[in-house]
């Protein structure tokens, strides 16, 4: 796992007649506490007890920020404004007259520093110069910052120098050549920062999100990966999904936890996702539409519309609306003759329309863990999924080229879901399908996590982190086993069906939703 990039750096210091080495080796985690590890335990951001208890939890990085006085004192805080005193228009003494919230004295960078550097082998610390709109005075605080640093011995200390402004990071590189740097603005590109000698960007989270080609594009540059300020645990999952080196937090407690869990540390590579951080239709490129009436008696007609499917807020929307719409397949001939699908040659106008999406001849996978995020719409008579299909599906027909139902949900049944396999040995038709059913809490508001993680032995099926079913290859034939092959992913809200209409359609709830947080496929190399 590509988490951090490690280094050790020793540092001679005579005194007297006897030598004494210096050392550090940041500790082997992404986790930045971002102003320190303050959060937790309510202490002051950006004061030395906070960077204490980032040391004490084996941090790989500590952030911090530094303004200058009136009096050209370096200070740690992060607001230009300090006990309604502007830093830059008062004295350090006036200032330090106003203690922290904990006692503390405002720390200067000084005392910060020497904190940092007393019973620390695995912290680095991470120094952000906040750029002033004084002429002149940015180039003074990189100069005196990287002048207190070399006079302190400190160099192998700083993990990263960060900075909104480019100007200071480069005057820092002039200053010395092997200083790391960091970009916060998430203005430019990583061939960009490449080309003007900035080891690395530290970008607030959603400019990765907009523009995750630039991951992948650093990692190729050698740049060093960090974002800021990532708090909420799927956040943090998807950045360690993308093995970033750094990640800057107020949660360092919870990005600790966040890395047991996880797959990463199992092996696995993202290798597909969609994170819906754009507006609109589903995305072209990892989507398709099916449409109309597609099987199982359904009584939705599938759409490609904005109403029924789109893109906002971060969300992908599938939403089902109660409205009449002509069928196009109304006494469709070639399909009368089609007993599973005659049906759809019977009504001439649809009284529902919702939306299907599908991946299929854009995006398939054999074998891997496959996790969507999503609340579902409430109701009897709908039928959420979120399940898959063999590739071979047009060769052989179904139920021979297999069906993995990830989550099936039935608005008769509030409190349940199911993780269900469909093949030739094992099908509804037959009664025989394999699979379960697990109780799930407040599916409409809460989001949840439906999973499959599939490998040539067995399928197991998960509800947020916590396996309910699992299946067994028997080792048999394809009839029982047509899992060894690329399966694509399907999303639908139905209305009405085999399944979803046993209690019939409460026509008074529409329109319903089901709304997707993400989707992330995984895979290890096999």
């Amino acid at each position: 796992m590509r988490y951090l990039y490690v280094f050790c750096f020793s540092l001679a210091l005579l005194t007297c007649k006897s030598v004494e080495k210096n050392s550090i080796i940041f500790a082997d985690n992404p986790v930045v506490a971002h102003r320190g590890a303050w959060k937790s335990n309510s202490l002051p951001e950006n004061s030395i007890a906070a960077l204490k208890q980032a040391i004490a939890l084996d941090c790989t990085g500590s952030e911090f920020d530094v303004r200058m006085t009136l009096d050209d004192v370096l200070i740690v805080t992060h607001d230009p404004h300090y006990n309604d005193l502007k830093i830059e228009e008062t004295t350090y003494e006036e200032l330090s007259k106003h203690k922290l919230s904990n006692g503390e004295i405002l720390p200067t960078l000084k005392q910060y520093i020497l904190a940092g550097i007393n019973n620390n082998s695995s912290t680095g610390l991470v120094c952000e110069i906040k750029p002033s709109p004084i002429e002149g005075r940015n180039a003074l605080m990189a100069e005196k910052v990287v002048n207190l640093v070399r006079e302190l011995k400190a160099e192998p200390y700083i993990l990263t120098y960060i900075s909104f402004s480019y100007d200071i990071l480069k005057r820092i590189k002039e200053l010395d050549p092997n200083a790391k740097t960091q970009y916060l603005d998430g203005s430019k590109t990583p061939e960009q920062l490449k080309a003007d000698g900035i080891t690395g960007l530290d970008y607030e989270l959603s400019v990765f999100k907009r523009h995750p080609e630039w991951i992948k594009n650093s990692k190729a540059l050698n740049l060093v990966l960090n974002a800021w300020t990532v708090n909420k645990p799927e956040d943090l999952d998807w950045f360690l999904a993308n093995e970033f080196d750094l990640i800057t937090t107020n949660e360092p407690e919870l990005l600790f936890e966040r890395i047991d869990k996880s797959v990463v540390n199992q092996g696995y590579k993202l290798v597909w996702s969609d994170e819906f951080n754009y507006k609109g239709k589903p995305d072209s490129t990892k989507w398709a539409f099916d449409y109309g009436f597609i099987s199982n008696r359904e009584e939705q007609y599938f759409t490609d519309s904005l109403k029924n499917a789109r893109v906002e807020n971060g969300h992908l929307i599938l939403e089902a609306h109660k409205e009449k719409i002509a069928n196009k397949d109304f006494n469709n001939a070639e399909l009368k003759n089609k007993s599973w699908i005659k049906y759809v040659t019977e009504i001439d106008t649809a009284k529902y329309t919702s939306a299907r999406i599908n991946t299929n001849g854009l995006a398939s996978w054999k074998y891997g863990r496959i996790e969507v995020k999503a609340k579902l719409p409430k109701g009897i008579g709908f039928w959420p999924a979120i399940w898959m299909l063999g590739e071979n599906r047009k060769e052989v027909g179904w139920p021979e080229c297999g069906e993995i139902d990830i989550m099936e949900h039935v608005g008769f049944n509030p409190d349940s879901i199911f993780g269900t396999i469909h093949t030739k040995a094992y099908n509804h038709l037959t009664n025989s399908e394999k699979g379960k059913k697990v109780f799930i809490q407040d599916p409409y508001e809460t989001f949840h996590v439906f999973a499959l993680e599939w490998t040539p032995e067995k399928m197991d099926f998960i509800l947020d982190d916590v396996v309910y079913n699992r299946i067994e290859n028997e080792h048999k034939t394809t009839a029982e086993w047509p899992f060894d092959q690329k399966f694509y992913l399907i999303m639908n809200v139905s209305v009405g069906g085999m399944l979803g209409g046993r209690e019939g359609i409460d026509d008074s709830v529409f329109p319903q939703q089901m709304v997707v947080d993400y989707v992330r496929v995984f895979q290890k190399n096999e």
